[in-house]
């Protein structure tokens, strides 16, 4: 019988090295498989994170590394603070928020019900659903940016089609009423369908005996989606507006890729402040105050909320 390759390391190993091993508790040797990764976690993670916190507190410039480092303590804090552009983006970003969940949910959700009916071609259908969310962000911000153009884009015709206007008359991305909602429109239509999966499979867990058990009680189809499949699809859709929210808050590269924030500052969202802070005006500790407080937000909002959401799941 050959030996392993096992066996084969096993032999080649160092008499001292293999006594060394020999000795090794299961808890040494489980610490010496995690501890690289624990350690990557720190350089990657941890340091970068009280890294900020630090400069957070400072004057630093990254462009001017030599220049004397000042504490200003708390001064950057109270600056975003009391700043009302700041405020206005975190506005947008309130607004982009809001309507793009709205959206995302309510439609993920009608395209998951019509889904989860077997019917011919639901596979198909389902890819074809699918498709946007496979994409990159770049590809669907210039893709986007093309149809919204009003001399040659579809969609402005399409648009037109509906509420008989010239085509030319209106102009999604350079209008300041109606670039927010330029942007809301992508974002929907490239993340439906990550709710609508989400949904389906929360519908396809309801098992069939309770709409069953419900039939024999004479409950009408109405009644059925308002006790029955609401209740128990609504810890998945909350699962979902968690996710879409987290990501929608740190939204960057395809707003960048539509309006670039515009016109004027109309749509630029916290996360594209915050870019053009750090690395085009340079004011370093500046932003990362401002990065510490975007953080405290996310993950003070996301602790409320998953807290809901087990109180949701243990009903």
């Amino acid at each position: 019988m050959t030996d392993t390759a096992i066996d084969k390391i096993a032999q080649r190993t160092p008499a001292r090295v293999a006594r060394k091993v020999r000795g090794l508790s299961d808890r040494a040797i489980a610490w010496l498989f995690v501890g690289p990764t624990i350690f990557l976690l720190l350089a990657i993670n941890i340091f970068p994170l009280i890294w900020t916190v630090y400069l957070s507190f400072t004057n630093f410039r990254a462009n001017r590394p030599n220049r004397e480092v000042e504490w200003v303590g708390l001064r950057n804090y109270e600056r975003i603070l009391t700043d009302s552009d700041i405020w206005l983006n975190m506005q947008a970003t309130a607004h982009f928020l809001f309507w793009t969940i709205f959206f995302q949910v309510l439609i993920g959700f009608a395209l998951a019900y019509l889904i989860n009916k077997k019917f011919r071609g639901n596979d198909l259908w389902t890819t074809i659903i699918v498709l946007p969310m496979m994409l990159s962000p770049a590809v669907v911000g210039n893709f986007w940016t093309f149809l919204y153009q009003p001399q040659i884009g579809l969609f402005n015709y399409i648009v037109a089609f509906f509420i008989g206007a010239d085509p030319s008359s209106f102009e999604m991305i350079g209008s300041v009423t109606l670039a927010p909602w330029a942007i809301v429109i992508v974002d929907t239509w490239m993340w439906t369908p990550f709710v609508m999966l989400i949904c389906l499979a929360g519908l396809r867990s309801i098992p069939d005996y309770i709409y069953e058990a419900a039939e024999i009680d004479r409950a009408s189809k109405w009644r059925q989606f308002w006790t029955i499949t609401v209740p128990m699809v609504l810890p998945f859709l909350m699962l979902a507006v968690l996710f879409r929210g987290i990501e929608n808050f740190k939204m960057f590269d395809l707003v960048v890729q539509l309006t670039g924030g515009g016109p004027g500052s109309i749509t630029e969202l916290a996360s594209i402040n915050l870019k053009r802070e750090a690395f085009e005006k340079w004011r370093t500790g500046y932003s990362s105050a401002y990065a510490i407080i975007l953080f405290v937000t996310v993950f003070g909002l996301a602790s409320i909320y998953v807290k809901a959401l087990n109180k949701v799941k243990e009903r």
